[in-house]
């Protein structure tokens, strides 16, 4: 079958992201979508109006970035390449000219004001009609000016925005009182309502200023982070220092830090020990000791020692890059619903338009005079705000996922955001989730039948010597068992790591097969049922050992439930989650932590794969699973579960599949994640039912006459703000830890 032009160019694409300045509303940013999306050579284009960013894959070898800078400017906006360093500069300076641009124009207006104030009391105050006409000239034309250039470039482009409905609305109040001041001179000052227009001119200003000062706080989370990176490192090469930019540091180089400075890149201590203040990346409050072979991440703050630091990655893929990344990631994208409110908001502005022309024919069919009329239909077109609407959803994403990002909770994308406020039952890996992760070994015993010549630490040291192949937590329990009887160790060959099951391998000469009873069995090897008083089947994990094909003995390993753990069971039991542990451990090891931690449902010796097929019985029964693990192991069922978390001090298999990260191993932080996810998700619920109750109920008012068009106006301005601030509230939200964001 022949490929398409677009199905050849999406092959060849590359993600592009983008700030896109110029958008007003969300009718904008879905406008910008429909055309980019229509170009051949783009796939996947998304634009959000609260980020102000477009994500998008660009076919290079068919259009340049200036082709593709060049379309959106011809569509009204302006765009840059996103993280651009002067980019934050750009936007605050923005900010900056918007409110001088409002206080001039609320200068101008004040006096308009005054007068309606005063005439409302009763009193006596008119401006001559040429005074008033002066005074909202300049706001109308200056200060109102952007209105006018987004209507303009919409209209060239066929489409409504918010910019259009203020120019149609102020516009008309403006240029009628423009006509009856030139027809009728100073007897028109019953009928002039400049006041109206500049009032609603200037309204709007404030809303949008307003507005845009409430989105920065929204992605205060990303810049707070982007703040953690340090510009320079301190490079050690022979035996001199240099400071170079980050950038310019390589793997393996050699960096100096002194105390009281941000860690410049990720690292490996070779030399001094301090503590390093992790709170920003991580959400963990008290400072962390670091000796030497500990990491340090970039962007920490280390405390009283000097530190020097192999380089173990990059700037961009640092530890801080990545949870930079995740996070922009979770705030752009577009929740299923949000989609449907862009369908709505790209037929809101012309539905208005058409209710505002229906509103003031309505008027004059009923008798009443045009002026009547024009006034209800000016109130209709200022009241209606698909900004509300717009922003409803993206302002909590983006809060809420940063809230949740300070609390150390890394949420992949929009889709497990929704997911997660829905889980009913949540199933625990056991080793390195709900226990330490540490274990210790607390029993060795050789079999009387096993060869001779081997002793406790004969097979000790043949055990961790294999293990050295392996990241799994019982290996370094063996290493470090090992190393503390000062045991030396050899490097394994043919090492193979059969997952859930055990491990093999060759160590001077002998064939070495480590794991459990079953797996030795399988492979042929008679193991004996061992009857000893001093083993506590319940307190110990069981690691069977044989040597050159022989059962040779086992090594018992206790890894205790961690202190949090059964808080942690106790917090989702609040949220009606039910829990569940599923491990690959022996039944009396899993029985026992899961009694002490309150967990009614636990399986024991369960493989990966079995893992996975119980992940799935539950969802087909209608259970909306969670998972979480810290295994190369737990993998798969973290991929089978609707949603899935893994603790930071996991594996790197385990944090790329899961949706959620931790980047502390603390269970309760899965409850936290719950909580957040929940909130924003009810945020987002309120934010919509608002913007709709607004606009549903304003419109109809003001085509009544109920509202005069400064109170629509105001209505206007402030509906979207209201919005954005409740999104905000968020940012007060605690992780049920006691850890405060």
């Amino acid at each position: 079958m022949r490929q398409t032009a677009r199905e050849l160019a999406v092959e060849r694409s590359d993600p592009l992201t983008l700030d896109i300045t110029g958008m007003t509303c969300s009718s904008c940013a879905g406008r910008l979508e429909s055309l980019l999306n229509d170009q051949t050579e783009i796939e996947d284009a998304t634009v959000n109006f609260a980020l102000e960013r477009a994500d998008l894959k660009l076919d290079t070898d068919h259009m340049s970035e200036a082709t593709l800078f060049s379309l959106i400017e011809e569509a009204g906006f302006q765009a840059h390449l996103h993280g651009q360093p002067d980019q934050a500069a750009e936007d605050l300076s923005s900010l900056n000219k918007d409110r001088i641009r409002l206080i001039l124009s609320a200068l101008f207006t004040l006096p308009l004001v005054l007068q309606m104030l005063v005439m409302s009391l009763g009193g006596h105050f008119p401006l001559p009609g040429y005074v008033a006409l002066t005074l909202a000239t300049p706001v109308q034309f200056i200060f109102g000016a952007r209105f006018y250039r987004g209507a303009w470039a919409a209209l060239k482009h066929g489409y409504g925005t918010m910019d259009t409905l203020v120019v149609m609305g102020t516009s008309a109040a403006y240029f009628f009182s423009l006509y009856m001041l030139i027809t009728l001179g100073d007897a028109a000052s019953d009928h002039l309502y400049f006041e109206a227009s500049s009032v609603i001119i200037t309204l709007v200003l404030l809303g949008k200023y307003l507005e845009d000062r409430s989105k920065r706080g929204t992605t205060d989370a990303i810049r707070e982070l982007m703040a953690l990176q340090p510009d320079t490192a301190r490079i050690i090469q022979d035996g001199s220092e240099e400071i170079r930019p980050v950038e310019q540091v390589k793997v393996g180089d050699i960096v100096k830090c002194l105390p009281g400075e941000r860690i410049s890149l990720d690292g490996i201590i070779i030399e001094g020990q301090s503590e390093t203040d992790e709170s920003l990346i991580s959400g963990e409050s008290m400072p962390l000791h670091k000796n030497t072979g500990d990491k340090v991440v970039a962007g920490s703050i280390n405390g009283p020692g000097l530190l020097k630091i192999r380089v173990s990655a990059r700037r961009a893929d640092s530890s801080l890059a990545r949870i930079i990344h995740l996070v922009e990631n979770a705030q752009a994208g577009k929740a299923p619903i949000q989609k449907l409110v862009d369908k709505i908001s790209g037929i809101f502005v012309p539905a208005v338009i058409l209710i505002a022309f229906i509103t003031l024919g309505l008027w004059l069919i009923s008798g009443h005079g045009f002026e009547d009329g024009l006034i209800a239909a000016v109130s209709v077109l200022v009241i209606a705000c698909p900004c509300a609407l717009g922003l409803a959803t993206p302002a909590a994403v983006m809060t809420g996922t940063g809230a949740a990002a300070r609390a150390g909770i890394l949420i992949k994308d929009i889709e497990t955001l929704e997911k997660a406020h829905n889980v009913t039952t949540l199933v625990f890996d056991k080793t390195g989730t709900l226990t330490t992760g540490k274990p210790r070994v607390t029993y060795i015993q050789v079999v009387e039948s096993s060869k001779e010549n081997l002793d406790e630490n004969r097979m000790l040291r043949l055990a961790a010597s294999v293990q050295k192949g392996s990241e799994h937590p019982l290996a370094h329990a063996l290493i470090h068992a090992a190393e503390k009887r000062h045991l030396p160790l050899e490097e394994p060959r043919n090492f193979m790591s059969h997952t859930g099951r055990g491990i093999s391998g060759k160590v001077g000469g002998h064939s070495i097969v480590i794991g459990q009873k079953d797996f030795l069995e399988s492979l042929d090897i008679v193991v004996e049922e061992q009857a000893d008083p001093h083993i506590n089947a319940e307190e110990q994990s069981l690691i069977w050992v044989a040597i050159d094909g022989h059962f040779s003995g086992l090594i018992g390993v206790s890894d205790p439930a961690r202190p949090e753990a059964a808080e942690a069971i106790q917090a989702l039991k609040k949220l009606k989650i039910k829990t569940m542990m599923m491990s690959g451990d022996a039944a009396p090891v899993v029985k026992n932590i899961s009694q002490q931690l309150g967990i009614e449902d636990w399986q024991a010796r369960m493989k990966p794969e079995d893992k996975a097929h119980a992940v799935a019985s539950l969802q087909r029964a209608g259970q909306h699973v969670a998972m979480t693990g810290d295994g190369i192991n737990d993998a798969p069922a973290l991929a089978m579960a609707d949603v899935s978390f893994a603790m930071g001090s996991g594996s790197d298999v385990a944090m790329e599949t899961a949706n959620i990260t931790l980047m502390r191993s603390d269970p309760r932080m899965v409850a936290a994640a719950l909580d957040i996810s929940r909130a924003t998700w009810t945020k987002i619920r309120q934010n919509l039912f608002w913007a709709f109750f607004y606009n549903l109920v304003g419109i109809p008012l003001a085509a009544l006459g109920a509202l005069s068009p400064e109170i629509a106006g105001a209505a206007m301005a402030l509906s979207s703000v209201s919005v954005v601030s409740n999104a905000l509230l968020l940012k007060r939200w605690t992780a049920p830890t006691g850890e405060k964001t």
